[in-house]
């Protein structure tokens, strides 16, 4: 688990820190070289600094990211032949209630680890473009500015998913903290490496959530799913 650090160049050449973060050893046909990390922790860097536990610090660079699920994947410049990945699980054999704990580095302070439980899955997370990050964990281990992109691990060291978000008017943890699956990680981690991106499949539709309301108003039968909207395309004459 490392942290990292994303800074700018501002005018004159100097660097400056933009935003600090966590992320986790990535591992392709066994090269442990990659950090998987949030989209939003690298973006807009002019360069970004890995600093490991011990205080080995090495530069790394961008290999890829997806905004649409805040994902990133960035290759350390150095190769350390001593790192070790961290091991996937499966995120859809997670149940609520099941214990969990976060790594990373909150405000900056390295090597830090909370505990908490599943609070609820499949939960939706507002992304970039009007899109939504589906299938999101919710947990209620204490996560705060700087844990973003550290590992969720399970009971057996397994990777859950990736810390990314909170809901705080406070700025700080208030009991209700949201993780990135593991299961998307394992599916968009390796195209990103070879791509660079990663392309969504997606529908050409809008519509709204059924509620009470709704259902009165267009007289359905149930206050439950998705109504689609339709436009209707006039002609003139």
């Amino acid at each position: 688990v490392v942290l990292i650090q994303n800074r700018v160049r501002q005018i004159g050449g100097a660097l400056v820190p933009q935003a600090l973060g966590s992320g986790f050893v990535y591992s392709v046909n066994d090269q442990a070289q990659y950090i998987v990390t949030n989209n939003h922790v690298v973006d807009g860097a002019s360069e970004l600094l890995v600093t490991f536990e011990g205080g080995n610090s090495t530069r790394a660079t961008i290999v890829g990211t997806d905004p649409y699920s805040d994902l990133a994947v960035v290759k350390l410049s150095s190769n350390i032949p001593w790192l070790r990945s961290l091991a996937l699980g499966k995120s859809s054999a997670l149940q609520v209630g099941e214990t969990v704990v976060a790594l990373g580095s909150p405000f900056g302070l390295s090597g830090t680890m909370t505990s908490g439980i599943i609070s609820q899955v499949g939960r939706d997370l507002d992304a970039t473009g009007g899109y939504k990050i589906v299938d999101v964990i919710q947990l209620d281990a204490a996560i705060n500015p700087g844990n973003s992109g550290g590992p969720l691990v399970n009971l057996l060291g397994e990777v859950v998913g990736m810390n990314t978000a909170i809901i705080s008017e406070s700025g700080s943890s208030s009991g209700v903290g949201f993780a990135i699956p593991s299961d998307t990680i394992a599916r968009e981690a390796p195209i990103i490496i070879a791509t660079g991106s990663y392309k969504h499949p997606y529908l050409g539709i809008s519509g709204v959530d059924v509620n009470l309301d709704i259902a009165e108003a267009a007289k359905l039968n149930v206050t439950w799913g998705f109504l689609i909207g339709t436009r209707l395309r006039l002609k003139q004459g």
